[in-house]
């Protein structure tokens, strides 16, 4: 019997325990999961909804986007400091002290004024979870966005009202451009050039033309525009009003929103099905999932407390990831019936998803 318990226990603790830097085994999608106050980046087997591997060491994690084609995740933090980041990034581990050197010696390059706060960049490598740059970024990330060829990364900073690239290939901070009043959120277009960026606190969206540097339009959109998706045509954009509690569908050709989507309550994560027919938005003050029909407008919800956040469509899966803000946990979400099927334990809060 004494056995049998020590045998039980023992299976308990292999469960339990999820090394940092394992090598994921999985045959479906991975969601790699920004959690903030641990100081972490989770990756979760979408087939399972099991999490199989954490990165540690990525300082109050809160933006995060994929780069598929070069397998690469980059993690912005929302911490800022005066003291300690305004010189070279800490070195990881893994790179060679010649390397580190070299990529720091030009100052000129880094776009950085002394005056600026600062905070980090975090690109890590998603075949063997490794560190391979941290990026020294003009205040603090909210959300992360990367070009569809994987070529560049766009930060947000709301405390200085502007964007950050960076450039994937040699990772260097390429490019700051002023937006409007509080840029939150930043989605790419398939031409690897146009970039959309929401401003929180002027109601408005911006279109960003990269190369050239500058805002080509802005549009005025809801109160308080925050969470954004481009469908997959690149010529709708809809876009969650935080404080009108409405979705506006932008069209692109036109600059103007052709029709609002109410749901009430402090919105939050939005994204689009699969198949780009069906929109899913979360209102955190409501408590509650909706997912539109785009073809007909019509609404179906669900209950989802407390206070539903981040949301991303999980491909292949038929699944919807929710995380909440007031509790440790991501939803898993049927995407038909709207219908929680599983919970998963996280450390702290999760922010934004990306899988691949």
């Amino acid at each position: 019997m004494k056995k049998l318990i020590s045998a039980f226990l023992l299976g308990l603790l292999a469960v339990a325990s999820i090394p940092a830097y394992a090598e994921p085994a999985s045959t479906g999608p991975k969601v790699y999961v920004p959690i903030g106050d641990a100081n972490q980046v989770l990756v979760i087997d979408a087939r399972t909804d099991a999490i199989i591997a954490r990165i540690p060491g990525t300082e109050a994690a809160h933006g995060l986007a994929a780069d598929p084609r070069r397998n690469l995740l980059i993690v912005g933090s929302y911490a800022e400091a005066d003291e300690g980041v305004s010189g070279t990034p800490a070195k990881p581990k893994e790179m060679a002290e010649d390397e580190h050197a070299a990529h720091h010696a030009k100052k000129s390059e880094t776009l950085l004024k002394a005056k600026d706060a600062k905070s980090y960049v975090t690109i890590i490598r998603t075949d063997n979870q490794k560190v391979v740059r941290r990026i020294t970024v003009p205040g603090a990330v909210h959300h992360v966005a990367t070009t569809p060829d994987g070529s560049k990364a766009i930060l947000t900073h709301p405390n200085t009202n502007e964007i950050s690239i960076i450039d994937l290939e040699s990772f260097r901070l390429v490019k700051r451009i002023v937006t409007g009043d509080t840029p939150n959120y930043a989605v790419a277009a398939n031409n690897n050039n146009t970039v959309y960026v929401s401003n929180a606190g002027n109601n408005t969206v911006s279109e960003i033309d990269l190369r050239a540097g500058i805002v080509r339009r802005n549009f005025v959109v809801g109160e308080g525009p925050e969470h954004m998706v481009l469908s997959a045509d690149g010529n709708r954009l809809y876009i969650a009003n935080v404080d009108g509690g409405t979705v506006s569908e932008l069209a692109i050709d036109k600059g103007e929103v052709s029709r609002n989507f109410t749901v009430g309550g402090g919105l939050h994560g939005i994204d689009l099905s699969e198949d780009g027919k069906r929109l899913f938005v979360v209102g955190r003050e409501t408590n509650k999932l909706v997912a539109f029909d785009l073809s007909t407008g019509s609404a179906q919800s669900s209950s989802l407390a407390p206070q539903p956040y981040h949301l991303k469509t999980i491909p292949g899966t038929g699944k919807l990831y929710v995380s909440s803000a007031e509790q440790d946990k991501i939803w898993v979400v049927d995407e038909q019936t709207l219908k929680v099927t599983r919970e998963i334990a996280v450390p702290d809060r999760a922010h934004q998803m990306a899988v691949f």
